[in-house]
């Protein structure tokens, strides 16, 4: 259901429904809110991807036609709250994609901070064609990535994006060749598990938030994460060894 592995300091959570195209149903995303409820201490990073040539198909429908409409909006609350909680884990993470990316496939790939994509990936959001609406926090993630319009285009048409043309609008921000976007997705995992821990929580937690504010607030909590990361005690040791580094070159 979910393969979950912890590793000098990185956490890998594979979806493990290949049958379904690794489709989230009810038990699925139990596994995730309990791999969320027990992220390590030590965890530096998150890297995500599904099992088999497929990343995630969304939602699993086949539960999802016998709700009513609390229950159904309950559900959404439900992706919602954890897929925040997920993003704003103060952790950096990182998405390998491949195959079907779709529906809420697309609303989980859309939190991360480092979107892998190989070039078999391709991206849909057939809710139009289904009757129903995104309900992951789509609307949100998604619609910032590529803007509404094109977003309720996709929507309305159900049109499939290709791998390229996703990495065009900014749905990946690397495009690989098939079957290595895990190990390309890992290797970034790996090179920003050596940024100072201070500075990657500043990136991923303050960077979404300012891109709310009005320029002024936005100025001025810039500069207080600025002061936060600055005064770190990682940064002396950082410095002096870019500084030498220079001097040696």
């Amino acid at each position: 259901m979910l393969d979950v592995d912890f590793s000098d300091r990185l956490l890998r959570l594979t979806l493990a429904r290949p049958a379904k195209r690794n489709a989230i149903d009810s038990a699925l995303l139990g596994a995730i809110e309990r791999a969320v409820d027990d992220l390590p201490e030590s965890a530096g990073a998150i890297l995500i991807a599904g099992q088999g040539p497929h990343f995630c198909a969304g939602l699993d429908l086949a539960e999802h036609r016998a709700r009513d409409a609390q229950a159904v909006f309950a559900i959404s609350q439900r992706w919602q709250r954890l897929f925040s909680r997920l993003q704003e884990s103060g952790l950096p993470i990182v998405v390998a994609l491949s195959g079907a990316v779709i529906g809420g496939g697309l609303e989980l790939a859309a939190l991360g901070h480092v979107r892998v994509a190989d070039s078999t990936t391709f991206y849909q959001l057939p809710e139009g064609r289904h009757g129903v609406f995104v309900g992951g926090g789509g609307s949100v993630r998604i619609a910032r990535l590529i803007g509404a319009d094109r977003m309720g285009e996709m929507m309305l048409t159900g049109r499939r994006l290709d791998a390229e043309e996703g990495a065009r609008l900014g749905l990946s921000h690397y495009l690989v060749g098939p079957g290595e976007a895990p190990a390309r997705a890992e290797a970034l995992a790996r090179q920003v598990l050596e940024n100072a821990s201070l500075a990657n929580w500043a990136i991923v937690s303050a960077l979404p938030r300012i891109a709310e504010l009005s320029a002024g607030n936005g100025f001025f909590v810039e500069s207080l994460t600025a002061a936060l990361t600055q005064t770190g005690s990682e940064v002396a040791g950082r410095i002096d060894r870019f500084l030498n580094q220079g001097k040696a070159r």
